[in-house]
């Protein structure tokens, strides 16, 4: 305790129940090609439909990696994905066609939030890829915006130049312009009906349908192509009202241009109604008003990146502030937006933000196409980790349409990567439906073992075997690409190749729970590596609470006793035979203490699962004694 300098009581708390921490075993992890979603960022998705939300659909460049995931969420509900992208050439699409990269929101807010980029449009594409082209934007920013009357100075006159269009002279073009847009709804015969506006220059508005005969003098009646998805026009806030300023308000609206995200061409994605231009706005809530502050916090379609044009005054501070009317909306459609090529650079820099075991928290990392480029990076990489595996299949083209050279193609990829016990591979693809297009699809198995992995956690323990009719049941499986025989799978296993096999009337199981440990040990099977990654993170992560305090024998009993009830309970759930922990002056010598290190010592005996099962039927005469036979063969 502290020493004191003067007569008193000093009260301290010395906590002695520090525990084992449980950790996650059943995390998935995947880098892969996707239309949609943040650039270099780990994201957590927990099911399909968060995939489809946030990474779009899959289609006939990218299935491999989507159906990667989904596949791994059929069996866990925890995958961390990272979505990888050519930075040179996949861009967002912003609102006047020029093509920026904004990665991610870390990337929006350090280069991109800060102030309006005048050379770009009022928004850019959420995330980077063509897949923002199919977005349209609009602005309605004032009253008069939203509808009006345009003046007498304005009068017009029609004159059909082709069938089924018309061709609305204005006189005062200048005006025309400043107070119509292509897409506003105009009305020449009192507001009976709109035509909408095709496109609008100095002379005339050309309109998509003919508008009959139309007497000069008519005033044209005009109102905000989307004024019908608000009902009523924007003004002034109360809050801007309040500090004696003026029309703040304004609706922005998003359209799904193309149908992309919903599947029917200009639907509504998003709106902001009664939005403010003041940067101090407030809701009655509390909350921020601010357009930009809202649309950034709450949009997953779109980030701002500039006030509309004409805006002189928006974003600043709404005391005693009258906010710049501008009498027209603002609509585009977003482009400039590309899908850069993804290769194998590209794949491998996505999962290099799964390298730092401290940063992300990984067990099961799926690598989906079969690549022997990508392959051996993530053998590395798990072996610099060591805590997490990754799961591995052959390429495609060796088991798809390759018939009776399935087994010698499956060997030779084999043979070209390194022996690790984090590793493992299996031995194809399977054949599965896509809902999302109606076809069938050959996928790899390397999702769904990694997933049976998962399932065994979630039923049982890591340290159990995923393979074998109790555990390894591969889902969605319509076909295997091959199903190999007897004789196949002899010859893979004694490889460490696990084999996925239908049998009849049992299913498609993974048939197999080695790694590709090339010597022979303990560690060439899945599940004793699973409870040694499973030990080895959770008491060092235990031991962190050491580190700082004194090596002496009470730091030394309390590690023992911080890790033998741990192993105990390992033993109780079948996970070990036996185990011993060892930490005094035999391993923390004066030498050792004097370098400032700390050593436990922790010996385990793993329990190994079933793989060769002899069965022996004697037949014996009547008259002999089974007690004279037994155990003589």
């Amino acid at each position: 305790m502290a020493f004191q300098l003067s007569p008193g009581i000093n009260v301290s708390e010395i906590d002695l129940t520090t525990v084992v921490p449980s950790i996650a075993t059943s995390i998935g992890g995947i880098a892969g090609y996707f239309n949609w979603g943040p650039v270099s960022e780990v994201i957590t998705i927990s099911d399909e439909v968060r995939l489809v939300d946030e990474f779009g659909k899959p289609d006939n460049d990218n299935y491999e990696y989507w159906f990667s995931a989904a596949n791994f969420l059929a069996y866990a509900n925890n995958l961390k994905v990272v979505r990888a992208a050519n930075t040179t050439s996949t861009f967002n699409a912003t609102a006047n066609g020029v093509g920026v990269l904004i990665k991610n929101e870390n990337d929006y807010v350090s280069n991109w939030e800060a102030s309006a980029n005048t050379s770009l449009g009022p928004f850019g594409a959420r995330c980077p890829g063509d897949y923002g082209n199919t977005l349209r934007i609009s602005i309605c920013p004032s009253t008069q915006a939203f509808s009006a009357n345009l003046t007498s100075t304005d009068s017009l006159r029609a004159n059909a130049v082709t069938s089924g269009a018309t061709v609305i002279n204005v006189n005062g073009s200048a005006n025309a312009a400043a107070n119509l847009v292509a897409g506003d709804l105009v009305s020449v015969d009192g507001g009976s009906s709109y035509i909408r506006v095709a496109s609008v220059n100095a002379t005339a508005i050309v309109t998509a349908t003919a508008v009959g005969t139309v007497v000069v003098g008519t005033a044209i009646l005009r109102k905000w192509q989307y004024a019908d998805q608000f009902g009523v026009a924007p003004g002034t806030s109360d809050y801007v009202s309040d500090n004696n300023g003026s029309g703040d308000e304004l609706h922005v609206i998003v359209i799904d241009e193309d149908g992309t995200f919903s599947g029917v061409a200009n639907t509504v994605l998003e709106k902001y109604a009664f939005v403010s231009k003041a940067s101090d706005a407030l809701t009655n809530d509390g909350s921020s008003n601010f357009y930009k502050t809202v649309i950034n916090n709450k949009s997953r379609y779109i980030w701002w990146l500039n006030h509309q044009p004409g805006s002189s005054n928006w974003g600043t501070n709404s005391v005693s502030k009258t906010y710049t009317n501008i009498n027209a909306p603002f609509s585009a459609s977003m482009a400039g937006g590309t899908d850069g090529t993804i290769g194998n650079t590209e794949i491998l820099a996505a999962y290099n933000y799964f390298a730092n075991a401290d940063a992300v928290d990984v067990s099961l990392l799926i690598s989906g196409p079969g690549n022997a480029t990508v392959a051996a990076s993530l053998i590395s990489l798990v072996e610099s980790r060591k805590d997490c595996m990754v799961f591995l299949s052959p390429p495609k083209v060796s088991v798809v349409n390759n018939a009776a050279a399935e087994s010698a193609a499956v060997i030779s990829f084999r043979s070209g990567l390194t022996s690790s016990s984090y590793a493992v591979l299996d031995c194809g693809y399977k054949y599965q439906y896509d809902k999302y297009n109606d076809l069938y699809r050959y996928l790899p198995l390397n999702a769904d073992v990694a997933g049976v992995c998962a399932r065994t956690d979630l039923e049982r323990d890591p340290w159990f075997s995923p393979g074998g009719l109790n555990r390894g049941v591969i889902k969605n499986v319509i076909k295997l690409a091959w199903n190999p025989t007897k004789t196949e799978r002899d010859n893979m296993y004694v490889l460490g190749i696990n084999p996925v096999v239908t049998f009849q009337g049992e299913g498609t199981i993974l048939f197999g729970d080695k790694t590709l440990l090339n010597r022979p040990s303990a560690f060439d099977r899945i599940n004793v590596r699973r409870l040694f990654i499973v030990l080895e993170k959770t008491i060092a992560r235990a031991a962190r609470t050491t580190i700082f305090e004194f090596n002496d024998q009470f730091t030394r009993a309390q590690f023992v006793n911080l890790v033998e009830p741990f192993l105990r309970d390992v033993q109780g759930r079948r996970g070990l035979t036996d185990f011993r922990v060892v930490c005094d002056t035999t391993n923390n010598t004066p030498v050792i203490i004097d370098r400032n290190e700390f050593v436990g010592d922790i010996y385990i005996k793993p329990t190994r699962s079933v793989n060769f099962i002899q069965l022996n039927f004697v037949a014996v005469r009547t008259g002999v004694s089974f007690d004279e036979i037994v155990g003589k063969f």
